[in-house]
Protein backbone atom coordinates (compact mmCIF):
# COMPACT_ATOMS: atom_id res chain seq x y z
CA UNK A 1 0.00 0.00 0.00
CA UNK A 2 2.66 2.45 1.21
CA UNK A 3 4.66 1.26 -1.77
CA UNK A 4 1.94 2.07 -4.55
CA UNK A 5 1.32 5.75 -2.80
CA UNK A 6 5.46 6.24 -3.15
CA UNK A 7 5.16 5.02 -6.85
CA UNK A 8 1.82 7.37 -7.03
CA UNK A 9 3.70 10.21 -5.33
CA UNK A 10 7.08 9.86 -7.89
CA UNK A 11 4.42 9.21 -11.36
CA UNK A 12 2.88 12.82 -10.33
CA UNK A 13 5.85 14.77 -9.60
CA UNK A 14 7.71 13.86 -12.82
CA UNK A 15 4.53 14.53 -14.47
CA UNK A 16 4.53 17.95 -12.86
CA UNK A 17 8.67 18.18 -13.97
CA UNK A 18 7.71 17.75 -17.41
CA UNK A 19 4.47 20.07 -17.24
CA UNK A 20 7.36 23.01 -15.83
CA UNK A 21 9.58 21.92 -18.59
CA UNK A 22 7.01 22.85 -21.41
CA UNK A 23 5.66 25.51 -20.47
CA UNK A 24 7.65 27.76 -21.62
CA UNK A 25 8.18 25.82 -24.72
CA UNK A 26 4.15 25.75 -25.17
CA UNK A 27 4.07 29.49 -24.71
CA UNK A 28 6.55 29.91 -27.30
CA UNK A 29 4.89 28.01 -29.59
CA UNK A 30 1.50 30.04 -29.24
CA UNK A 31 3.11 33.41 -29.26
CA UNK A 32 1.31 35.88 -29.46
CA UNK A 33 -2.00 35.04 -27.33
CA UNK A 34 -2.54 38.50 -26.67
CA UNK A 35 -2.10 41.89 -27.88
CA UNK A 36 2.09 42.84 -28.20
CA UNK A 37 3.12 46.74 -27.05
CA UNK A 38 5.99 48.56 -29.20
CA UNK A 39 7.25 51.33 -27.02
CA UNK A 40 8.20 54.41 -29.02
CA UNK A 41 9.78 57.84 -27.35
CA UNK A 42 8.22 59.80 -29.76
CA UNK A 43 4.78 61.84 -29.06
CA UNK A 44 1.98 60.93 -31.26
CA UNK A 45 1.28 62.45 -34.62
CA UNK A 46 4.73 62.96 -35.35
CA UNK A 47 7.00 61.34 -38.46
CA UNK A 48 8.48 59.13 -36.44
CA UNK A 49 5.21 57.49 -34.43
CA UNK A 50 3.12 57.64 -37.98
CA UNK A 51 5.89 55.15 -39.72
CA UNK A 52 6.06 52.86 -36.35
CA UNK A 53 2.39 52.46 -36.41
CA UNK A 54 2.15 51.61 -40.42
CA UNK A 55 4.70 48.94 -39.47
CA UNK A 56 2.66 47.60 -36.58
CA UNK A 57 -0.16 47.24 -38.26
CA UNK A 58 1.25 45.05 -40.78
CA UNK A 59 3.25 43.23 -38.14
CA UNK A 60 -0.66 42.31 -37.00
CA UNK A 61 -1.56 40.92 -39.77
CA UNK A 62 1.32 38.47 -39.53
CA UNK A 63 1.23 37.92 -35.66
CA UNK A 64 -2.63 37.41 -35.49
CA UNK A 65 -2.51 40.16 -32.64
CA UNK A 66 -3.03 43.53 -32.35
CA UNK A 67 0.02 45.78 -32.23
CA UNK A 68 -0.23 48.43 -29.93
CA UNK A 69 1.98 51.50 -29.95
CA UNK A 70 2.46 53.29 -26.67
CA UNK A 71 3.88 56.38 -26.95
CA UNK A 72 6.51 57.30 -23.73
CA UNK A 73 8.58 60.65 -25.17
CA UNK A 74 10.89 62.14 -23.01
CA UNK A 75 14.82 62.44 -22.28
CA UNK A 76 16.07 62.29 -25.70
CA UNK A 77 14.01 58.46 -26.22
CA UNK A 78 15.54 57.38 -22.95
CA UNK A 79 12.69 56.53 -20.72
CA UNK A 80 11.40 54.13 -23.63
CA UNK A 81 14.05 52.32 -23.94
CA UNK A 82 14.50 51.84 -20.15
CA UNK A 83 11.24 50.37 -19.83
CA UNK A 84 12.03 48.17 -22.59
CA UNK A 85 14.98 46.98 -20.86
CA UNK A 86 13.37 46.06 -17.58
CA UNK A 87 9.95 45.17 -19.25
CA UNK A 88 9.78 40.80 -18.94
CA UNK A 89 11.80 39.13 -21.62
CA UNK A 90 8.36 37.23 -23.11
CA UNK A 91 8.27 39.29 -26.46
CA UNK A 92 4.99 41.13 -25.08
CA UNK A 93 7.01 44.80 -24.96
CA UNK A 94 9.15 45.75 -27.40
CA UNK A 95 11.28 49.04 -28.19
CA UNK A 96 10.89 50.60 -31.66
CA UNK A 97 14.63 52.10 -31.08
CA UNK A 98 16.56 54.59 -33.42
CA UNK A 99 19.66 56.52 -33.74
CA UNK A 100 18.98 58.08 -30.27
CA UNK A 101 19.95 54.43 -28.84
CA UNK A 102 23.93 55.41 -30.82
CA UNK A 103 24.03 59.21 -29.44
CA UNK A 104 22.44 58.81 -25.90
CA UNK A 105 25.24 57.01 -24.42
CA UNK A 106 27.67 59.88 -25.27
CA UNK A 107 25.64 62.94 -24.78
CA UNK A 108 23.84 61.77 -21.67
CA UNK A 109 26.61 59.75 -20.01
CA UNK A 110 25.12 58.01 -16.74
CA UNK A 111 21.55 58.01 -18.30
CA UNK A 112 19.85 54.36 -18.79
CA UNK A 113 20.31 52.74 -20.63
CA UNK A 114 23.84 52.83 -20.76
CA UNK A 115 25.07 50.47 -23.73
CA UNK A 116 22.08 49.24 -25.39
CA UNK A 117 24.16 47.26 -27.64
CA UNK A 118 24.28 45.00 -24.24
CA UNK A 119 21.37 45.83 -22.34
CA UNK A 120 18.95 45.29 -25.41
CA UNK A 121 17.86 41.87 -28.36
CA UNK A 122 18.35 43.30 -31.80
CA UNK A 123 15.32 42.05 -33.60
CA UNK A 124 15.07 43.65 -36.71
CA UNK A 125 15.85 46.62 -39.46
CA UNK A 126 12.96 48.44 -39.95
CA UNK A 127 13.77 52.27 -41.88
CA UNK A 128 15.98 54.63 -42.77
CA UNK A 129 15.38 58.39 -43.61
CA UNK A 130 18.05 60.92 -44.68
CA UNK A 131 17.47 64.76 -44.21
CA UNK A 132 17.65 67.63 -46.62
CA UNK A 133 19.79 70.48 -46.39
CA UNK A 134 17.94 73.23 -46.64
CA UNK A 135 18.41 77.45 -46.77
CA UNK A 136 16.77 80.32 -46.48
CA UNK A 137 15.65 81.83 -50.20
CA UNK A 138 17.67 84.58 -50.18
CA UNK A 139 21.28 83.28 -49.58
CA UNK A 140 22.77 83.57 -52.74
CA UNK A 141 23.43 80.05 -52.91
CA UNK A 142 22.43 77.15 -55.31
CA UNK A 143 24.86 74.57 -54.72
CA UNK A 144 26.57 72.83 -51.57
CA UNK A 145 30.09 73.95 -52.78
CA UNK A 146 28.70 77.57 -53.24
CA UNK A 147 26.89 77.27 -49.54
CA UNK A 148 30.22 76.04 -48.18
CA UNK A 149 32.32 78.68 -49.43
CA UNK A 150 29.50 81.54 -48.59
CA UNK A 151 30.02 80.19 -45.25
CA UNK A 152 33.47 80.35 -44.72
CA UNK A 153 33.94 83.92 -45.91
CA UNK A 154 31.70 84.41 -42.94
CA UNK A 155 33.11 82.71 -40.21
CA UNK A 156 30.80 82.76 -36.97
CA UNK A 157 28.18 84.79 -38.69
CA UNK A 158 25.45 82.07 -40.28
CA UNK A 159 23.48 80.00 -38.02
CA UNK A 160 22.24 76.45 -38.41
CA UNK A 161 19.28 74.93 -36.76
CA UNK A 162 18.12 71.50 -35.53
CA UNK A 163 15.35 69.49 -33.58
CA UNK A 164 18.02 70.08 -30.64
CA UNK A 165 21.48 69.11 -29.26
CA UNK A 166 22.09 65.64 -30.16
CA UNK A 167 19.46 65.15 -32.49
CA UNK A 168 20.49 63.77 -35.69
CA UNK A 169 20.18 66.49 -37.74
CA UNK A 170 22.40 68.29 -35.30
CA UNK A 171 24.85 65.85 -35.49
CA UNK A 172 24.39 65.90 -39.26
CA UNK A 173 25.44 69.62 -39.03
CA UNK A 174 28.27 69.13 -36.81
CA UNK A 175 29.56 65.93 -38.93
CA UNK A 176 29.62 68.48 -42.07
CA UNK A 177 30.97 71.31 -39.69
CA UNK A 178 34.17 68.79 -38.99
CA UNK A 179 34.62 67.44 -42.30
CA UNK A 180 34.39 70.76 -43.84
CA UNK A 181 35.86 73.68 -41.32
CA UNK A 182 32.81 75.53 -41.19
CA UNK A 183 32.37 78.02 -38.33
CA UNK A 184 28.50 78.44 -37.62
CA UNK A 185 26.72 79.18 -34.71
CA UNK A 186 24.06 76.06 -33.75
CA UNK A 187 20.71 77.07 -32.38
CA UNK A 188 18.59 74.13 -31.18
CA UNK A 189 14.84 74.17 -31.43
CA UNK A 190 11.79 71.73 -30.26
CA UNK A 191 10.79 70.39 -32.70
CA UNK A 192 10.81 71.33 -36.47
CA UNK A 193 7.77 74.04 -36.54
CA UNK A 194 9.61 76.75 -34.79
CA UNK A 195 12.52 75.46 -36.49
CA UNK A 196 11.35 75.80 -40.23
CA UNK A 197 9.80 79.17 -38.92
CA UNK A 198 12.68 81.03 -38.03
CA UNK A 199 14.71 79.63 -41.09
CA UNK A 200 11.86 81.01 -43.36
CA UNK A 201 12.56 84.07 -41.46
CA UNK A 202 15.98 84.22 -41.84
CA UNK A 203 16.95 83.96 -38.34
CA UNK A 204 18.70 80.56 -38.98
CA UNK A 205 20.29 80.32 -42.54
CA UNK A 206 20.41 76.72 -42.61
CA UNK A 207 19.07 73.10 -41.33
CA UNK A 208 18.94 69.73 -42.13
CA UNK A 209 15.58 68.40 -41.97
CA UNK A 210 13.65 65.46 -43.29
CA UNK A 211 12.21 65.83 -46.55
CA UNK A 212 8.79 65.72 -45.43
CA UNK A 213 9.59 68.59 -42.93
CA UNK A 214 11.05 70.16 -45.46
CA UNK A 215 9.08 69.79 -48.75
CA UNK A 216 6.53 72.66 -48.26
CA UNK A 217 8.92 75.54 -47.41
CA UNK A 218 10.94 74.20 -50.45
CA UNK A 219 8.05 73.87 -52.61
CA UNK A 220 6.30 77.31 -51.48
CA UNK A 221 9.74 78.95 -52.31
CA UNK A 222 10.93 80.19 -48.66
CA UNK A 223 13.53 78.24 -48.82
CA UNK A 224 16.27 76.06 -51.48
CA UNK A 225 17.32 72.45 -50.87
CA UNK A 226 20.89 71.72 -51.55
CA UNK A 227 21.76 68.81 -50.46
CA UNK A 228 20.74 65.11 -48.72
CA UNK A 229 22.56 63.89 -46.07
CA UNK A 230 22.13 59.86 -47.18
CA UNK A 231 25.23 58.37 -49.05
CA UNK A 232 22.73 57.99 -52.56
CA UNK A 233 20.19 60.52 -53.67
CA UNK A 234 16.74 60.15 -52.41
CA UNK A 235 14.28 58.59 -54.88
CA UNK A 236 11.05 61.23 -54.09
CA UNK A 237 14.14 63.79 -54.79
CA UNK A 238 16.38 63.45 -57.70
CA UNK A 239 17.90 66.35 -58.65
CA UNK A 240 19.15 66.76 -55.27
CA UNK A 241 23.08 65.83 -54.64
CA UNK A 242 24.08 63.96 -51.65
CA UNK A 243 26.81 64.84 -49.96
CA UNK A 244 28.74 62.31 -49.93
CA UNK A 245 29.23 62.96 -53.99
CA UNK A 246 31.22 65.94 -52.67
CA UNK A 247 32.43 65.03 -49.52
CA UNK A 248 33.39 61.01 -49.73
CA UNK A 249 31.85 58.89 -46.88
CA UNK A 250 29.61 61.51 -45.09
CA UNK A 251 26.60 59.96 -44.21
CA UNK A 252 24.19 61.17 -41.84
CA UNK A 253 20.33 59.59 -41.49
CA UNK A 254 17.99 58.51 -38.92
CA UNK A 255 17.02 55.16 -38.59
CA UNK A 256 14.97 52.83 -36.76
CA UNK A 257 14.65 49.12 -35.27
CA UNK A 258 12.97 46.74 -33.49
CA UNK A 259 14.54 45.39 -30.35
CA UNK A 260 13.31 42.78 -27.09
CA UNK A 261 14.41 42.89 -23.52
CA UNK A 262 17.62 40.28 -23.34
CA UNK A 263 16.77 37.05 -22.72
CA UNK A 264 13.77 36.96 -24.81
CA UNK A 265 13.81 33.49 -26.69
CA UNK A 266 14.74 32.95 -30.00
CA UNK A 267 11.50 31.30 -31.37
CA UNK A 268 9.62 34.31 -30.10
CA UNK A 269 12.14 36.61 -31.64
CA UNK A 270 12.39 34.92 -34.58
CA UNK A 271 8.30 35.56 -34.69
CA UNK A 272 8.72 39.03 -34.27
CA UNK A 273 11.34 39.15 -37.06
CA UNK A 274 9.43 37.61 -39.78
CA UNK A 275 6.77 39.60 -39.16
CA UNK A 276 8.56 42.65 -39.56
CA UNK A 277 10.03 41.88 -42.74
CA UNK A 278 6.84 40.93 -44.07
CA UNK A 279 5.55 44.68 -43.31
CA UNK A 280 9.04 46.13 -44.61
CA UNK A 281 9.03 44.18 -48.06
CA UNK A 282 5.33 44.84 -48.02
CA UNK A 283 5.88 46.84 -51.89
CA UNK A 284 2.33 48.98 -51.21
CA UNK A 285 3.62 49.95 -47.94
CA UNK A 286 7.19 50.49 -49.90
CA UNK A 287 5.67 53.01 -51.95
CA UNK A 288 3.84 54.87 -49.17
CA UNK A 289 6.86 55.26 -46.94
CA UNK A 290 8.90 56.66 -50.49
CA UNK A 291 6.45 59.72 -50.34
CA UNK A 292 7.46 60.67 -46.79
CA UNK A 293 11.22 60.13 -47.86
CA UNK A 294 11.46 56.68 -45.60
CA UNK A 295 13.18 53.93 -46.95
CA UNK A 296 11.63 51.01 -45.47
CA UNK A 297 14.93 48.11 -44.77
CA UNK A 298 14.62 44.43 -44.26
CA UNK A 299 17.92 44.05 -42.68
CA UNK A 300 17.67 41.27 -39.87
CA UNK A 301 18.95 41.06 -35.91
CA UNK A 302 22.95 41.07 -37.31
CA UNK A 303 22.32 44.00 -39.39
CA UNK A 304 20.64 45.92 -36.96
CA UNK A 305 23.59 45.35 -34.41
CA UNK A 306 26.37 46.56 -36.58
CA UNK A 307 24.47 49.42 -37.40
CA UNK A 308 24.12 50.04 -33.56
CA UNK A 309 27.58 49.45 -32.80
CA UNK A 310 28.98 51.75 -35.92
CA UNK A 311 26.78 54.31 -35.06
CA UNK A 312 27.41 54.37 -31.34
CA UNK A 313 31.21 54.86 -32.32
CA UNK A 314 31.28 57.22 -35.08
CA UNK A 315 28.34 60.16 -32.81
CA UNK A 316 29.99 59.22 -29.95
CA UNK A 317 33.28 60.09 -31.46
CA UNK A 318 31.93 63.49 -32.96
CA UNK A 319 30.12 64.02 -29.58
CA UNK A 320 32.94 63.78 -27.27
CA UNK A 321 35.31 65.96 -29.92
CA UNK A 322 32.62 68.72 -30.66
CA UNK A 323 31.98 68.90 -26.77
CA UNK A 324 28.53 68.47 -27.30
CA UNK A 325 25.96 68.07 -24.23
CA UNK A 326 22.85 67.65 -23.97
CA UNK A 327 19.86 70.78 -23.22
Amino acid sequence: MVEGLQIGRRTLLGAGATLAALGPAMAQESYPNRPVVLVTGYPPGGHTDITTRALAEHMARSLGQPVVVENKPGAATAIAAQQAVQARPDGYQLLMGTASLAINPALQPGTPPQDPRRELLPVGMAYRTSFVLHVHADLPVRSLPEFLAFAKERPGRLNYGSGGNGAVNHLAFALLCQQTGLDMVHVPYRGDPPATLDLQAGRVQAIFQSPVAAAPSVAAGKTRALAVSSRDRLRGWPELPAVAELLPGYEAVFWQGLFAPIGTPEPVTAKLAAALRAATDDAELREAMERRGVTLVSGDADYLQRLLAEDTERWGGLIRSAGIRAE
